[in-house]
């Protein structure tokens, strides 16, 4: 009953390693959705997107059986690594994000050139954060079959 938080920037495969895993039969959560995630007003009036406290709680305390893995990147997010018990990073270098992002047709984040600044950005100052407090890092420039091997090795199976 391993419990898996899979971050990173955008573009770095979170959704697809979990559309994967999913299909081999485990348990796997996209928190970026109203269900799990909610907009917050900050001090200086702009916007983030956190996670609903109360909604990532109970999914962490009530999973007993199987694999779970939970992906997103949230300001909020570290109150939970202890809940636990792998914090992956998935990376990849900028100009894979960026050509990943202006690719996808699944979500539209990362089309405008102010979103694309905003990655860039986030790379710079968010995911060395990232990175100084997860428990393991993946390249993601790997092929998508040996990025979700690594995850599934890590959760135990």
């Amino acid at each position: 009953m391993t419990k898996v938080l899979v971050t990173g920037m955008s573009g770095t495969g979170k959704s697809s390693v979990l559309r994967v895993l999913a299909t081999r039969g485990h348990r796997t959560v996209d928190t970026d959705t109203d269900r799990w995630s909610r907009w917050v007003t900050l001090p200086d009036g702009s916007a983030d997107w956190i996670w609903r406290e109360r909604a990532i709680g109970d999914l962490l305390a009530g999973h007993r059986t199987g694999n779970l893995f939970v992906a997103g990147c949230k300001s909020n997010q570290g109150g939970f690594y202890p809940l636990f018990d792998q914090v992956v990073l998935l990376s990849a270098p900028a100009e894979v994000l960026l050509r990943r992002v202006a690719a996808r047709t699944d979500n539209p984040y990362g089309k405008r050139p102010e979103e694309r600044a905003a990655i860039l950005r986030y790379v710079a100052t968010v995911e060395p954060l990232l990175r100084a407090t997860a428990t393991v890092e993946i390249d993601t420039s790997a092929p998508l079959g040996e990025v979700v091997a690594r995850l599934e090795t890590l959760a135990g199976g």
